[in-house]
């Protein structure tokens, strides 16, 4: 009993540690993704919205270089998207509306609108210096810019090995857990009289058995289904939630004066800003949506990477239009929320990770239909988040070492934080994940910052042989850009 209270002691005293440390990580991450956003946008003529009009001829291109090793422009697009919608966009999103008020939506956007050039600027640098995998594909990221652009080997080691704790482990825990737990609301349902809790209950050991034997099929299968089963779920998944959206802002139509105020009132209420920065709605909702949408995180350049084009401009287009989908998403969610009665009587309420928050809701709109909707929403969130995030990890692997024994044993890891994530309370786990994820930002907005010249002279290179009625094609010598090995 006296080592058990140890363990939670000593389990309590990291979290307060964490607790005081990711303040300060956070803001500083926080305060260069802005920059970072504001420069880009700025740099490139707003390309995130400029070059919209690109978004459609590119994902439907052939490329007669293609085969099986190789991703299209379409999947690429979708494992990114996959990653950047997961249940954060579901539960986070209301927990963000409770927390820091109606607000917190509007500041949620204003990141998106900024972040989108700086998802455009990592995707391009992500294009221009990938490398070819053993298998005859591509590999690239972050890790690979940096190194190849800057220099750097061993902040490009550092960078891979933060982003693979940070998502083949932490968030890839957090999405079982959180999938796991949406099954709650049926346990109770089935259950009315047990004095057994859910989580003692053998519900969580049979999800997290179904959801490991899962990722084990995904995670030793070959890399292009990732890309072929997030190409299938994704659009789907999207398009409905965002359609059960639309329809409940409709059945309350009369209240979008209303909820538009509340919105823009919370969202510009100062005097609760300045009285408690560190919680208002601006810090709150600047986080969820960057946190979301990972626009500058250094994630999303991995799949990015992965796609066959003829100009890396493309593939920054394409991840910049992949932060308008998350909107989309989030903007859906938020709604959801806001035109209910639920959000009313939830607001400043402990909603835990928000999902009765969000169940409520959909309860109120649709019934029962409602409930089971959302269930499935979250499932296939979480899935394809999984898959999404798996690809980020394991493409930082492959910079690390080509060791196959290495690269099994961290899929054999991977798999079974899986099953762990799905039967463990991962309060820890989430304040490892900010940390880790504040320090992956970090080196990679630096870095963005630092290249800003390269980007912005491959855009010009992209736009001048458009103009010429060209479908541009990325010469690396032509722009005397080095170590650009896949387009000399």
């Amino acid at each position: 009993m006296g080592e058990q209270n140890l363990n939670i002691s000593f389990s309590e005293k990291i979290i307060n540690y964490l607790g005081y440390i990711t303040p300060y990580t956070d803001t500083i991450m926080v305060i260069l993704l802005i920059v970072c956003g504001i420069y880009y946008s700025f740099l490139t003529g707003f390309v995130q919205f400029r070059m919209l009009k690109s978004v459609f001829s590119i994902l439907t291109e052939r490329n007669g270089e293609g085969s099986k090793e190789h991703i299209s422009p379409f999947q690429a697009l979708m494992i990114s998207t996959a990653s950047r919608v997961g249940i954060g966009n579901i539960a986070g999103i209301s927990y963000a509306l409770t927390t820091g008020g109606a607000g917190a939506l509007f500041w949620m956007w204003i990141m998106a609108f900024f972040g989108g050039a700086s998802a455009f600027a990592e995707s391009t640098l992500a294009q221009i210096y990938k490398s070819k995998d053993e298998t005859g594909g591509f590999k690239g990221g972050p890790a690979y810019y940096i190194r190849k652009a800057l220099g750097s080997h061993f902040f490009g080691s550092f960078f891979a090995f933060i982003l693979i704790i940070t998502y083949a482990y932490g968030f890839n825990g957090l999405q079982s857990q959180t999938m796991t737990s949406a099954f709650k609301v049926y346990y109770d349902m089935f259950n009315p009289n047990s004095t057994t809790g859910f989580a003692s209950s053998y519900w969580p050991i049979v999800i997290g058995i179904v959801l490991t034997i899962f990722g084990s099929w995904m995670f030793f299968s070959h890399h292009t289904k990732i890309g072929k089963i997030s190409s299938l779920i994704v659009p789907f998944m999207a398009m409905a939630y965002i359609l059960l959206a639309i329809i409940a802002v409709l059945m309350n139509f009369d209240k979008i004066p209303s909820v538009i105020h509340m919105v823009l009132l919370s969202a510009f209420d100062f005097k609760a800003i300045f009285g408690g920065f560190a919680g208002s709605v601006l810090v709150i909702g600047i986080k969820r949506g960057l946190f979301s949408n990972e626009a500058g995180m250094g994630s999303a350049p991995n799949a990015a990477a992965a796609a066959l084009t003829s100009h890396p401009v493309k593939q920054g287009i394409i991840q910049s239009f992949s932060v308008l989908i998350d909107v989309v998403v989030c903007t859906s969610s938020g709604f959801l929320v806001l035109f209910s009665m639920a959000y009313l009587n939830f607001h400043g309420s402990n909603v835990g990770d928000g999902m009765p928050l969000v169940q409520e809701a959909m309860r109120e709109y649709y019934g029962g239909f409602g409930i089971h909707f959302v269930t499935i929403a979250i499932v296939l969130f979480a899935i394809t988040s999984l898959i999404g995030n798996y690809y980020y990890a394991q493409t930082n692997v492959k910079y690390l070492t080509n060791s196959k024994f290495v690269m099994n044993l961290f899929r054999v890891s991977a798999v079974a934080m899986i099953f762990v994530g799905s039967q463990m309370n991962l309060k820890l786990a989430w304040s490892l994940a900010d940390l880790t994820m504040a320090f992956m930002a970090t080196t990679n907005i630096i870095s963005l910052l630092l290249l800003g010249a390269i980007v912005n002279k491959t855009l010009k290179d992209f736009n001048t042989q458009q103009k010429a009625k060209k479908d541009p094609h990325f010469s690396a010598s032509k722009l005397n850009i080095k170590n650009a090995e896949c387009w000399s």
